[in-house]
């Protein structure tokens, strides 16, 4: 329905109120509830506030000064739900939450001008904008305790699971440096249709299992049910019916303040007395459409929309006021103007302030990198450092797997520093499907190293809301297949954290995964993946790549580091085929094995995130690869040396962000480059790498080969489509040629 037409309810839905005797504003507003008059009448200004920014984002869109429009029209009962609740309770918001932020604001103790400051900057994409710095509209305050979400699709709630996981899993390990204090609970909003995505599926369904398990879970689902989603409508009754069984529920008129203000604090009080999960079904109404561009005529009949009208929760407050007589109908419809002008004012104020003016200013907030921080704590170990297994130190062991080596250093970094967690499918008593983790739960205890539901979703947004809460996770997926049912955890919500919040917020961690192919065709394509394409086009993501023990080692080091430095999100991919490897070239020459580097040489023998590896010093050939296509580029380069060519293999070792200076020196040296990449031919890995030597200027002859573009089947046919020494040798002859 258009703004003038609920502006024009409202003004006249006042006017024909009937004042009734006065209250003493210290009492309920009405018999049977517990909201008092003051606070009625407090909320009752948050509430107008909040649909004077509605007005005002759709004005702003008029003057072509404004870039959002969906808005809280309806929704302004979620006011009583931030009326109870504490300032530092964590909150991750729906779009619909305007009326919930400004109450928060007031809560601290804010001017109510700065609160409509704040979201009137978003509106505008001005820079000054507190949370986003204009690179979106979004509610969120570090000093609110509102980390701010870009999802519509209920992205944020496998992530709010995390945090009301965080709040008790910090202080049992006594891991100082969480923003939570004790006793909070977390609280997490969003709609109706939302409800339906399976990442809000997978909030639901984690709580429950951590309460099901008796884990402590203080978490608040807030469901505002307008109805409709878009032009969608949800099924009568659908919400009430819906949801986790194990999860209790409590059910308010989200346009009926005292209602919703009842049911929020009973709600609130379960989950902060229990600490574990609730569900808060608030019916509301979508006035003024989905967004500024939406015209509801199209798919709704005028009864619905008057019907919705109706039920205005701004006009059912102050219908409130007038009968316990806290305020005359010309008192509200006073303050009503007042209010919009002076809303209106701040918002046309909010236009003249500079925007983001440059790539530079926007891309400021996405990846910053301190190498120098990185490095030293890369090298720093733990005070007391024990041996994992036995009574010896992993550099006495002699040389190593690459999943040893990979293990030493977990078990290292995890002595070194407290907040690290080790989580996933099997890693705590199984040690991992291919032992990866073995030893590590015995070590460290179940708080720290412990076994998930089988669900990739809850595994990254555990993760997610655990670092936001002063946590490092290092989650693990168990094969890279796996990841892709979850990449919106790490698309939508990792990597933009950073971004959104200019750094307000942070979520460090490091997903392990363990990837690629050439398992000799075992367990197919869902254990042979060798698509990484979706990983490296999110941008400020880190994709380490090793293939060798003592790369492994260094480069779990540097990603530890870097989210602990800079906040960053690592995924490190673990060739499985690799894991146990021992020899390059004959049976028993050891060859892929590497010594366990002590302490004292983590400083001399760090790799910075985005820097290559080179073998070889011959003028005639660079093969560029990484993966299993080190050790195969490398056995294919030792026969042609031995034929006299002069042969050098870069292993990228870093897959986001590519190694550029080493590539193109590399490929200056030889003038020749042969690109052999394990990945497919479509959206591979040397679909970038050609891009950056044509980028460069590179003029000498470049050529690649790779894997089919084709799934992996089973097992003797995916020698078929998969990258081989036979197709690198016989490319490096032909460019030889």
């Amino acid at each position: 329905m258009a703004r003038d037409t609920v502006e024009t309810h409202f003004i006249e839905s006042v006017a024909a109120m009937v004042p009734g005797n006065r209250r003493d504003p210290g009492l309920p507003v009405r018999a049977g509830t517990t909201l008092t008059g003051a606070v009625c009448r407090d909320l009752f200004e948050i509430q107008l506030a909040s649909r004077m920014l509605d007005i005002a984002a759709r004005w702003l869109r008029e003057q072509g000064e404004g870039f959002y429009t969906i808005g809280s029209a309806g929704h302004e009962g979620n006011a009583a739900v931030a009326a109870a609740l504490r300032v530092t309770d964590p909150a991750l918001l729906h779009y619909r939450s305007g009326a919930f932020y400004l109450t928060r604001s007031a809560q601290a103790g804010r001017l109510a001008e700065e609160g409509l400051r704040d979201v009137l900057l978003g509106l505008t994409a001005a820079a000054e904008e507190p949370i986003a710095g204009g690179r979106h509209k979004v509610f969120g305050h570090p000093g609110l305790a509102v980390i701010p979400q870009t999802s519509t699709i209920a992205s944020h709630l496998p992530r709010a699971v995390g945090v009301a996981f965080a709040i008790e899993r910090a202080r049992k390990l006594g891991v100082a440096g969480s923003p939570w204090p004790a006793g909070s609970v977390a609280v997490c909003s969003f709609g109706d249709a939302s409800a339906n995505h399976a990442s809000a599926l997978t909030g639901f369904n984690t709580a429950a299992y951590c309460a099901y398990q008796g884990l402590p879970l203080p978490i608040l689902f807030v469901c505002e049910d307008n109805g409709i989603g878009i032009s969608v409508r949800t099924p009568g009754g659908w919400v009430e019916a819906a949801g986790h069984p194990l999860i209790p529920r409590f059910t308010a008129d989200g346009c009926d303040l005292p209602d919703a203000y009842d049911a929020a604090r009973q709600a609130v009080e379960h989950v902060r007395a229990r600490r574990s999960p609730a569900f808060l079904h608030l019916r509301t109404v979508r006035l003024m459409g989905h967004a500024g561009s939406d015209v509801e005529s199209a798919y709704r009949t005028p009864r619905e929309l008057a019907a919705d009208l109706a039920r205005d929760p701004l006009v059912a407050t102050a219908r409130l006021l007038v009968q316990a007589g806290l305020a005359t109908p010309d008192d509200l419809a006073s303050r009503y103007e007042s209010l919009r002008e002076h809303v209106l004012k701040l918002a046309l104020e909010c236009t003249r302030r500079p925007r983001l003016s440059s790539a530079h200013e926007v891309m400021e907030p996405l990846a910053p990198r301190h190498p120098a921080q990185v490095a030293a704590l890369a090298a720093r170990p733990a005070a007391d450092r024990e041996p994992l297994f036995g009574d010896v130190l992993p550099e006495r062991e002699g040389p190593l797997t690459l999943a040893q080596s990979i293990n030493r250093t977990l078990a290292d970094l995890m002595g070194a520093h407290p907040e690290v967690m080790l989580f996933g499918e099997d890693v705590a008593r199984k040690g991992g499907v291919y032992g990866v983790t073995r030893g590590l739960l015995k070590r460290f205890g179940a708080g720290r190293v412990f076994d998930t539901l089988l669900d990739e979703q809850s595994i990254l947004g555990l993760a997610l809301g655990s670092a936001a809460s002063g946590l490092l996770p290092i989650p693990e997926i168990q094969y890279l297949a796996y990841l892709h049912n979850a990449l919106d955890q790490l698309r939508g919500e990792a990597a933009t954290l950073r971004f959104f919040s200019q750094g307000a917020y942070r979520n460090p961690m490091v997903v392990r995964v363990a990837g690629y192919s050439y398992q000799k065709g075992f367990g197919g394509h869902f254990h042979n993946d060798n698509s990484v394409a979706a990983l490296r086009d999110i941008p400020g993501l880190v994709v380490a790549s090793p293939a060798r023990p003592d790369d492994a080692a260094a480069m779990l080091r540097t990603c530890v580091a870097a989210a602990l430095a800079d906040g960053e999100v690592s995924v490190f991919l673990e060739p499985i085929a690799l894991y146990n490897t021992r020899d390059l070239m004959d049976d028993g020459d050891n060859g892929w094995l590497s010594a366990y580097v002590p302490p004292s040489r983590w400083a001399e023998t760090h790799v910075p995130i985005g820097r290559g590896r080179s073998y070889g010093d011959g003028r005639d050939l660079t093969i560029v690869t990484f993966g299993n296509g080190l050790r195969m580029s490398l056995r294919a380069a030792i026969r042609l040396t031995a034929e006299g060519y002069g042969c050098r293999v870069l292993d990228l070792r870093w897959l986001s962000p590519l190694p550029v200076e080493d590539l193109l020196r590399a490929a200056d040296l030889t003038g020749r480059v042969l690109i052999a990449d394990e990945t497919r031919a479509s959206g591979g890995v040397s679909e970038g790498v050609l891009a950056a030597l044509a980028d460069a200027g590179y003029t000498g002859r470049v050529a690649r080969v790779t894997s089919r573009d084709s799934f992996v089947p089973l097992g003797d046919a995916a020698a078929h489509v998969l990258l081989s020494e036979h197709d690198i040798e016989g490319a490096a002859r032909k460019l030889l040629g």
